[in-house]
């Protein structure tokens, strides 16, 4: 049972600095596929590239790209594999009070405060946010300890004013229950990431959590803010998203490897989840890579 859990990552600053940097070529990010999470904000920003993100109860796919940050103590997977076919991914983690509590309390810093409670249940940025603080991200590899700083909270602010943005979990989605409840939910969606292609049984997984079936319902969609069936078939539709932009598979086989069953089930919940068909999906999304 208790491989199921997400691990606990112990994050150390840069030498240095108050915070942690780290810039990985290609997809050199070794931790990508591990489910865990830390007391540390994380901003990752991934320059190009498609792939799948999933943090909290949230799975999607992102196309040309991604920045996010995610919230203290949310658990998450990483953004690339091999796959993904990124050029690079940089990855920022901070404690919350990494600046000292009186800092983030001053009047020109509050709204970075602001932004870090915002990230609790995980934040997407868009295009126009991406274009204009990735290259700001990067160029922090070779910068000093203070240039740094400087351009880290450059960024915070950039980030704070961006408009194009998406909170990705539920209002009032938090992962901040006692230590058991946590453990419990995460070894939860550790059981989906490594079992979605197969059928999961309701009752099996109620039963890991040590609870009834009723029980497991009601506790599930009081945290995540939906049904645990509705958790599943977005994850399956997200991995069947993320089979249709790179594999040359018929929307057939790709219902069939996402662990669907039913190929007209799969086509209604492909279109409600998208708001469109499985191929329309697949012809906007090459455009998009073209």
């Amino acid at each position: 049972m208790k491989k199921l859990r997400p691990s606990f990552e112990v994050v150390e600053p840069s030498f240095g600095s108050s915070f942690y940097y780290s810039k990985y070529v290609e997809n050199a990010n070794n931790k990508a596929h591990l489910w865990h999470y830390h007391p540390e904000i994380e901003m990752v920003f991934v320059n190009g590239g498609a792939g799948k993100r999933q943090i909290g109860s949230h799975v999607s796919y992102y196309t040309d790209g991604d920045l996010i940050l995610i919230g203290s103590n949310l658990p998450h997977c990483g953004f690339t594999d091999t796959n993904t076919g990124n050029k690079n991914e940089t990855v920022i983690q901070m404690k919350p009070d990494f600046l000292g509590n009186d800092f983030l309390q001053l009047q020109e810093i509050k709204p970075i405060f602001d932004l870090f409670d915002k990230a609790k249940g995980g934040i997407a940025f868009g295009a126009e946010t991406i274009k204009a603080v990735g290259g700001k991200i990067e160029k922090m590899e070779n910068q000093q300890p203070f240039e740094r700083l400087v351009s880290l909270l450059n960024v915070l602010k950039a980030l704070e004013k961006a408009e194009d943005y998406k909170i990705l979990n539920a209002s009032g989605f938090s992962m901040e229950m006692q230590i058991q409840d946590n453990d419990r939910i995460n070894m939860v969606f550790n059981y989906v990431k490594d079992h979605f292609l197969e059928e999961i049984s309701l009752e099996h997984v109620a039963e890991m959590a040590s609870m009834t079936v009723p029980s497991f319902c009601r506790y599930f969609k009081k945290i995540t803010k939906k049904t645990f069936t509705k958790f599943v078939n977005e994850y399956r539709i997200v991995h069947a998203s993320k089979l249709l932009a790179e594999k040359p598979m018929s929307i057939a086989n790709i219902c069939f490897e996402s662990g669907f069953n039913n190929f007209s089930h799969f086509n209604k919940l492909f279109k409600e989840f998208t708001g469109k068909s499985a191929s329309q999906y697949r012809q906007e999304l090459k455009a998009v890579i073209k």
